[in-house]
């Protein structure tokens, strides 16, 4: 059966026989897993399977596992890991030690997802930090400028792609101006498209081929002043898929998210008809999940395509030391401490 395009979340640490009859119904192309998923290494094993089992197949499994403030899996049962920041400091200082603690830091990530059964992380970030931004981004960003933004984004990939890990390339076209956190409202940049083509947008670019990427829920003004990225065809077709020209698998920032406007079966077609591929919902309310699935089509043609292509990059990796991995990117990282 071919599966819907959508990716959903639940509720809890463990399927309710509700949800697990929905998934089976509703055939979701993948899952997302939040905190109130997680609590020991064998329940979050144990939930991955179900998940899958639901739908019958290998079906990708997404966590936000950045490091920082963003990050689903915690101490006691896993560790800590450092947000993008110091790693973009560091490449001011040393950028070949940056790329390679990035790379470890990544395949240290990818070790914990992998062995847990998790096989997509939505990671990296490719927004620029700018004062103007608000904080939902912060030290989630590499630094302020696209080249060494994009080298380090690009060494994230590489570490988790070589531990068997998908990367998400996200918030495409750029978050990291908008002066409002859209979990909470919608927010609005006003700068010109040259200088958002030659800034914000170009840090996208260099990336473009990497399998996996997510909207941004935000309206750039200069192009279309009316609807964010998610749900515009202006932003999708000249920009994410023009200018940015991107190729992988689109998927929607989520879905319930404060800064889209609308009932959600609204929200979903208006994002699919501005091309996404994919939509993202993760607050597992049942009745919403149900309404996303209604208005999303069987996978075909060129989105079929695409997550064929990303779903081929799941290939097991080498077992590695993730402890001695960790300790080799807090050395690098100690060298601008």
């Amino acid at each position: 059966m071919t599966s819907r395009a959508f990716i959903a979340g639940c509720a809890g640490p463990h399927l309710t026989p509700d949800e697990r009859a929905f998934f089976a119904d509703a055939a979701p192309w993948g899952f997302i897993l939040f905190a109130r998923n997680v609590e020991t290494p064998d329940q979050v094993r144990a939930l991955v399977a179900d998940l899958r089992a639901a739908v019958g197949w290998q079906a990708p499994v997404l966590i936000d596992q950045e490091g920082g403030r963003v990050q689903r899996l915690r101490p006691p049962h896993w560790p800590e890991y450092p947000p993008a920041e110091p790693f973009g400091a560091l490449y001011l200082h040393d950028p070949v030690a940056a790329l390679e603690a990035v790379r470890l830091n990544s395949r240290a990530i990818a070790a914990d997802l992998y062995a847990l059964g998790i096989d997509v992380d939505c990671l990296p970030c490719a927004d620029l930090r700018h004062p103007d931004g608000h904080g939902i981004i912060g030290n989630r960003a590499y630094g302020t400028e696209p080249e060494p933004v994009a080298a380090l984004a690009r060494a994230a990939a590489v570490g988790l792609l070589e531990g068997g890990v998908l990367p998400v390339l996200k918030h495409i076209p750029g978050h990291g101006r908008a002066p409002a956190d859209s979990h909470e409202r919608l927010p609005v940049v006003t700068a010109p498209r040259a200088e958002l083509e030659a800034a914000d947008f170009a840090a996208f670019r260099a990336l473009a081929d990497l399998p996996l990427g997510m909207t941004a829920h935000v309206v750039y003004a200069d192009i279309d002043p009316d609807r964010p990225a998610t749900t515009s065809p202006k932003v999708m077709d000249e920009v994410i898929r023009g200018s940015i020209g991107f190729t992988g698998l689109l998927m929607s920032d989520d879905l319930s998210m404060g800064a889209l406007a609308g009932d959600m079966a609204t929200r979903g077609r208006d994002a699919l008809a501005a091309g996404c591929d994919l939509l993202l919902h993760c607050n597992g309310r049942l009745d919403e999940m149900t309404i996303v699935a209604s208005v999303s089509p069987r996978l075909s043609g060129v989105a079929q395509e695409r997550a064929e292509r990303a779903l081929a990059l799941r290939l097991a990796p080498a077992e590695v030391d993730a402890a001695a991995l960790r300790e080799a990117v807090a050395a690098h990282i100690r060298q601008v401490a």
